[in-house]
């Protein structure tokens, strides 16, 4: 899979994310499909009452009064339930910022139930209201009333199942599962197939050449005598597009470090970027703006520390004072421990890219398996002094994470085991409490030491003077 391909999906993702986060294109598409089938239904009206055809027995018949009073009718009604709907959304929102967060409020936004009733609703009073000044002295389209009807027909099922939609998405199980599947998507898409690669394992040109100066002689060529580029704009960073970036150095012949990556804030006139050779750092500067999408909200587009910090937001809230629901706090430890032990093998995002004659063109500032680590425990740990049930379920999630993860990743889940031991000595009065968070971080210590002398009695098996009639 090449860069540009790879890059191509990725600006798909993001777009399909922009479209999808608002509440007014699946009404606008509903709207266009509403005029499509009323000039259908209008012409087979106009060629039945030439004669051309003949409509069926189930079609309503009556007089251009009639037909009026029903439209008017149903547009009236329909109208009403469009302001019912706008207020039940807008209550929703306001909970869920108020309950949530704000940053929650994407989430329901980008709700497709959401925007589909709404858009089935704007559709089928654009429909009544043409029907209705389609009715002349003496013609009535019968078809086309007889569709309005259908529609309204349609639209109280759809109004059952809106209620029944907000009744259950407002739930905190819910709204917490929602954001993790979400979390897991964004997670399968950048560890999936040969797109990703370690440090030390890829990230090679579209041909799978290896040329040019190594990863560190280039970092301290940039430390040396690389020039700062600036951030054009402010606010988040949501999107950079790293297969042009690749393509800009390589026309220049230079080395691009970026010093941020989405999810991080720029501010306008800081470091953004250091470019080597310095004499070329203007003109790449100036091509920069173009290349990075920043915005006032984050996205889970090339941001996944961005799903881990919303369940953690989430935690945090619950285990406030005001709202004090441990429970809630133990589901977001659930979801987060889940997605970390789905990783915990696969996350190894590029650090560097490189163009077609494999040269490494481009330096980033991924985010660490061992940073998702710290995001996921260390603020809700801080907030759950002297709340063991929550203490458990940190060593609980940590020990699942344990028992799946490399090596090299054991050291980021000793320490912040170690550090939710000591908040539990600190900060929990009951002695029978300490003793039941303390079995856990035991029993943690003991994984890892299994996993210790595991690891240890395979290379001692791997070596070759241990191999059988060795010696």
């Amino acid at each position: 899979m090449t860069m540009g391909l790879r890059q191509f999906l990725a600006e798909s993702d993001w777009r399909e994310e922009t479209l999808r986060t608002n509440l007014w294109l699946i009404p606008a598409v509903e709207s266009v499909a509403a005029v499509v089938l009323f000039v259908v239904t209008l012409s087979i009206d106009r060629a039945a009452l030439h004669g051309e055809i003949s409509l069926p027995s189930w079609v309503i018949s009556g007089s251009p009064d009639a037909a009026r009073q029903i439209l008017a009718a149903l547009a009236a009604a329909i109208i009403t339930v469009v302001g019912v709907v706008f207020s039940i959304i807008l209550v929703t929102l306001t909970l869920a910022s108020t309950q949530f967060g704000p940053r929650m409020l994407r989430t329901f936004i980008r709700d497709r139930g959401t925007q589909l009733t709404l858009g089935t609703f704007v559709a089928t009073f654009f429909y009544a209201v043409l029907v209705l000044i389609s009715i002349g002295t003496t013609f009535v389209p019968h078809l086309s009333v007889t569709v309005a009807l259908a529609l309204t027909a349609i639209d109280l099922g759809v109004l059952i199942y809106f209620i029944h939609h907000v009744a259950t998405s407002i739930q905190l199980p819910e709204v917490i599962a929602s954001i993790a599947r979400d979390l897991a998507g964004a997670l399968k898409a950048e560890t999936a197939g040969p797109a990703r690669y370690a440090e030390t394992a890829g990230a090679a040109g579209d041909a799978g050449l290896v040329n040019g100066p190594a990863l560190d002689v280039l970092r301290a060529r940039l430390d040396r005598a690389g020039k700062v580029v600036t951030a054009p704009v402010g606010g988040y960073l949501r999107f950079v597009r790293h297969a042009t970036l690749v393509r800009i150095a390589a026309e220049y012949d230079a080395v691009i470090r970026l010093h941020y990556r989405p999810g991080h804030y720029l501010t306008h006139g800081h470091p953004m970027a250091t470019v080597w050779p310095p004499e070329v750092a203007d003109k790449i500067g100036r091509r920069l703006e173009r290349v990075h999408i920043t915005g006032p909200l984050r996205t889970l587009s090339q941001d996944i520390a961005f799903g881990f910090d919303q369940l953690a937001e989430i935690a945090i809230r619950a285990l406030s004072p005001a709202v004090n629901d441990t429970f809630t706090a133990m589901t977001c430890i659930d979801w987060l421990g889940d997605s970390l032990c789905t990783i915990a093998v696969t996350w190894y995002p590029p650090v560097f890219h490189r163009d077609r004659r494999g040269e490494i063109r481009l330096i980033t500032a991924p985010v660490s398996y061992e940073r998702l680590v710290q995001r996921s425990f260390e603020k809700i740990r801080q907030a759950a002094g002297g709340m063991p049930a929550v203490l458990i379920r940190q060593l609980d999630a940590l020990y699942k994470i344990m028992a799946v993860a490399p090596a090299g990743r054991w050291q980021v889940l000793l320490d912040q085991a170690a550090m939710i031991q000591r908040v539990n000595l600190r900060t929990v009065p009951e002695a029978a409490d300490q003793a039941d968070v303390t079995a856990r971080y035991d029993a943690l210590l003991a994984l890892h030491a299994r996993a210790m002398s595991a690891s240890a009695d395979a290379h001692q098996d791997a070596r070759p003077d241990a191999a059988p009639g060795a010696g």
